[in-house]
């Protein structure tokens, strides 16, 4: 019977490959239930971020002040993203990231200074004080090269901006997204439009799921097909 003090001290050993680990338990999972579903079922990578709450730790490595979107204010943890991969039916988590604050004012402690910068733990810290849209284009980059695949990537209305799915389209991924009436504008017959304005012009379909939908471009050129239906509007972007 292994002791709590073993358990720590081999959680905490910065050269241990956790991300491969992760992805080769989390390919052989997939390729399981691909054995047990058609060769037709769309599959989807999926990105999510959620707060990992640490309120009453002091001296964790990297803690920070997050803001937790969910409550409107900040708390004491991290931001945790997570991609997943689903075929409609399953869904098996397949990589995550942990992020601090990019702003050092915002972190109660800092990493260890007398970690090598050749191991993992290293990189994982290193990791954690990158812009998240740039961890979302490097962990799909990851799991492609694990042996993953997926026909397109969904995303909620936090990553669905204009930079995030001109890096992906580069990628060759076909996303999905849902998007929020906000400042950015799309381009119609050369006119710049925001989402009410697009949905006034485009025709509408009477007592449908599906109320209209329209193809634009964003202001950097990405073709893009809008999609309003009674409870959302999603976005679509090719690669």
């Amino acid at each position: 019977m292994l002791g709590k003090d073993v358990i720590y001290r081999f959680l905490n050993y910065p050269k241990y490959a956790w991300r491969r680990f992760l992805h080769g338990l989390s390919l052989t999972v997939v390729k399981y239930f691909e054995k047990l579903t058609s060769s037709d079922r769309v599959q989807v990578f999926i990105i999510d971020d959620s707060v990992l709450r640490r309120e009453r730790s002091k001296k964790v490595e990297l803690l920070a002040r997050v803001h937790d979107h969910t409550v409107g204010r900040f708390i004491r943890g991290y931001s945790m993203l997570t991609l997943g991969w689903s075929d409609g039916f399953s869904f098996a988590p397949i990589d995550f990231t942990i992020h601090s604050s990019a702003k050092a004012e915002n972190r109660h402690c800092e990493m260890q200074e007398n970690l090598d910068k050749r191991t993992h733990g290293y990189k994982r810290c290193a990791e954690a004080l990158q812009r998240k849209p740039d961890t979302v284009v490097q962990m799909l980059q990851n799991v492609l090269s694990a042996g993953f695949s997926a026909n397109y990537v969904l995303m909620d209305s936090w990553f669905t901006h204009a930079p995030l799915l001109r890096s992906l389209s580069d990628e060759g991924f076909y996303t999905i997204g849902m998007v929020k009436e906000l400042k950015q504008k799309y381009i119609l017959n050369g006119e710049h439009l925001t989402l009410s304005e697009l949905y006034a012009k485009i025709p509408k379909q009477q007592k449908a799921e599906i109320l209209g939908f329209v193809k634009v471009q964003t202001t950097c050129g990405l073709p893009l097909k809008i999609v309003y239906s009674c409870k959302t509007v999603t976005t679509t972007a090719s690669g």
